[in-house]
């Protein structure tokens, strides 16, 4: 009898056991970002303070934004992570490749509350930042004054730094060439257009150092590596406001971008993936981003909660959006995967 009772004793331990470990596993959530400043942003802004009001423990993992990693984890059938951050070029590319799952939107927000390109059918925006030019005035003595001027080798001579990449440097590359913002992605999507941006890149391709990792502008301009650099705004202010560089921020002709966040197809808790996109879209967490790096929030509600020291800064304040393009999602989802073989091979060549 106590040999029985001891034994059943035992089995309910271990199935309590089994309980609660199964629950600490749940309430992990794994988030899979593109590190630096930005990472360390989210994790002040999100991360930290959806932990200590949830309970989940959130599990950073990091990559260079290349879906080609979360597509092998699909393909294997072995998927480690719940949330993913992307770009809008690759959303409806990870989208209609199956990589990435529809979502819910009534598990997090309406939709219409974003800015318009901000809420797709596969990821939900976190912020809007700009893809700028970037200098040090005690390098480059006369100031660019518009994106472009990184096609001007003749009057800003030296290295130049510019994203390995096709989206963004195509743009520019047409708009440079005098194409005007609002046909940009029409002559892009002709085979004249594309060969005519690619052309444009030639004249300075020799002088190009190419960067993959959004820290590398700061570094590059810091170790005078470059004269000039293709940026994402929030990393250039980061090194001015934390690290006390000299630089120069050049809005004049950003393309205005939004960073996303999806789950992968095959995430194992999407319940608790849903749980942290609800938390980071109400109006009032969606801003807190703003005061660790300068990103603006991309639910339209939200700009009454930015922190007044920060509005000046973001790309979407309207001192920065007297000339401008915003990126087209839709087309980089059409035709972005040809492009950026395209690219590929230019680069090859």
């Amino acid at each position: 009898m106590k040999r029985n009772s001891f034994h059943s004793v035992a089995l309910a331990t271990v199935a309590v056991c089994a309980l609660f470990s199964h629950s600490a596993i749940a309430e992990e959530l794994s988030i899979m970002a593109s590190g630096g400043a930005w990472q360390d942003a989210q994790r002040k802004a999100w991360f930290e303070p959806f932990s200590k009001e949830t309970g989940i423990k959130i599990v950073e993992q990091e990559y260079l934004g290349d879906l080609g990693k979360v597509k092998a984890m699909v393909d294997t059938g072995n998927v480690p992570i719940d949330l993913v951050t992307v770009e809008t070029a690759t959303v409806l590319q990870g989208c209609d490749a199956g990589i990435l799952e529809p979502l819910d939107y009534s598990k997090i927000a309406d939709q219409s509350k974003f800015i318009e390109g901000s809420a797709l059918k596969c990821g939900v925006g976190l912020d809007a930042y700009g893809d700028i030019l970037a200098y040090d005035p005690n390098v480059l003595k006369e100031a660019p004054t518009s994106v472009l001027d990184i096609f001007d080798t003749t009057k800003f001579p030296g290295k130049r730094a510019m994203r390995k990449f096709p989206a963004q440097n195509l743009e520019w590359a047409l708009m440079a060439d005098g194409v005007p913002a609002d046909q940009v992605y029409e002559v892009l999507g002709t085979p004249e257009g594309v060969d005519r941006a690619f052309k444009k890149l030639d004249t300075i391709k020799s002088d190009i150092v190419w960067w993959d990792a959004g820290a590398q502008p700061a570094q590059l301009l810091a170790s005078k590596e470059v004269v000039m650099t293709t940026a994402w705004n929030g990393r250039i202010q980061n090194a001015i406001d934390t690290d006390s560089k000299p630089f120069k921020i050049v809005w004049d002709g950003q393309i205005l971008e939004y960073d996303m966040i999806s789950i992968p197809k095959g995430a194992k808790n999407p319940e608790l993936a849903y749980k942290y996109l609800a938390y980071i879209s109400k109006p009032e967490n969606n801003a807190k981003l703003a005061s660790h790096i300068t990103y603006g929030p991309v639910r339209i509600d939200a700009t009454e909660f930015v922190a007044a020291d920060a509005l000046p800064k973001l790309p979407n304040a309207p001192e920065h959006m007297k000339s401008y393009l915003v990126a087209d999602t839709e087309f980089w989802g059409d035709y972005g995967e040809d492009l950026v073989k395209r690219f590929n091979a230019w680069l090859a060549q």
